[in-house]
């Protein structure tokens, strides 16, 4: 029988997952089989630790961002990402039906607005919303090292008024 994937597994295990990332570690991911399972459920991909720090000097240099998850298979229920930006806010809150995420803040410092109730939402594709508004939501700040996990269905919105870079890894369990 095949181990299956739920939400509270992505919970329990991501930020064991998310400690093993960092541009100073290599990161192996995507979906390595394990005995139960008849057949591999992606490829692996390798980040080495120059891989990592090359990425995060390309994303810094032009406030972007980089999937580094390049199996079109996998980035349906994993993605790993490495971005950059300076003084951005969110205008909305957002959250998801069926997607987690960990993040790591790689350099510098961002607040995050997480929880409460959204108000006025509206959903812009399936299992997705924006809200203008969480009522009782509370604020983060997040420095050089720190982690976040952002279950599914919790109102996030991230305001850095300075500049950051941050690892994220999503989990997109099936509708």
């Amino acid at each position: 029988m095949a181990h299956t994937h739920s939400r509270r597994t992505f919970l329990l295990s991501a930020p064991l997952a998310a400690a093993a990332v960092s541009p100073l570690h290599a990161l192996a991911s995507a979906g390595a089989p394990s005995a139960a399972e008849s057949g591999p459920a992606g490829p692996i991909q390798v980040f080495t630790a120059e891989t990592m720090v090359g990425a995060l000097k390309e994303v810094e240099s032009s406030n972007g961002t980089k999937d580094l998850i390049t199996s079109p298979e996998v980035a349906k229920t994993l993605t790993v990402t490495i971005s950059s930006e300076e003084k951005k806010a969110g205008k909305e809150f957002e959250y998801h039906a069926h997607r987690d995420h960990v993040f790591q803040v790689l350099d510098g410092e961002t607040k995050y607005e997480l929880g409460g109730t959204p108000k006025n939402s509206h959903q812009t594709k399936l299992g997705e919303w924006l809200a203008p508004e969480s009522e009782g939501f509370q604020t983060v700040t997040l420095k050089k090292g720190d982690y976040l996990t952002i279950p599914r269905m919790t109102p996030h919105k991230r305001i850095t008024e300075g500049k950051v870079s941050l690892l994220l890894i999503s989990s997109t369990t099936p509708a």
